[in-house]
């Protein structure tokens, strides 16, 4: 597995579950030009990309460039790296015929083009804490500060979701992601005494 610190912004749900077999971070997908119309979603790619910066991910078909541009214009206040596929002309395997333009997608690609394309767009790769100590939040912390396994730790995970503008329907194991990328615990810890 590569450890990536930045959140991977990828068109669709197949190209996630590539990723996700040999990716250790946050990966988020645009469900295609669904984007367009989710400002919930930007409001979560704009704090990502001021937060642990992002690294866009989508294929190098025209759709793929204008998602690309798209999420760039979004997220300009922040760190935003761009990750490029190569044009190799064929299909996936799950498809019956090839795309429009004949290329393949991300979900294509091989594990080594991925990381490949990774490494070329400066994104962190396999980054090691300096202090050796792993200060990754985790279930038991959340569960610590009130945000699971109480009466209000979904109005209080409510709350912080607002306070720190990501969408509020994230799953426990997302929302540990997010955080990870987001905020340290102390800072986990001082944003929920605020919410109190």
């Amino acid at each position: 597995m590569y450890k990536i610190k930045e959140a991977i912004i990828v068109e669709g749900a197949y190209d996630k579950a590539r990723l996700a077999g040999f990716i250790d971070g946050v990966i988020l997908t645009t469900h295609g030009f669904a984007v367009y119309t989710n400002p919930d979603f930007i409001n979560t790619i704009k704090e990502l990309a001021r937060t642990c910066g992002i690294v866009i991910l989508t294929d190098s078909d025209s759709a793929g460039m204008k998602i690309r541009n798209f999420v760039k214009q979004h997220a300009a206040d922040g760190t935003v790296y761009h990750a490029y596929v190569p044009d190799i002309a064929g299909k996936e395997r799950r498809k019956s015929k090839p795309s429009s333009e004949g290329l393949l997608g991300v979900e294509g690609m091989s594990e080594d083009i991925i990381i490949k394309a990774l490494r070329d767009s400066g994104a962190t790769i396999d980054d090691v804490s300096d202090s050796g100590k792993d200060s990754r939040i985790t279930k038991a912390d959340l569960y610590f500060l009130g945000l699971s396994g109480t009466a209000d730790a979904s109005a209080r995970r409510a709350a912080l979701c607002r306070r720190l503008n990501i969408p509020i329907k994230l799953s426990a194991n997302m929302l540990l992601d997010v955080l990870n990328r987001m905020v340290s615990y102390e800072e986990l810890e001082e944003i929920v005494a605020e919410l109190k």
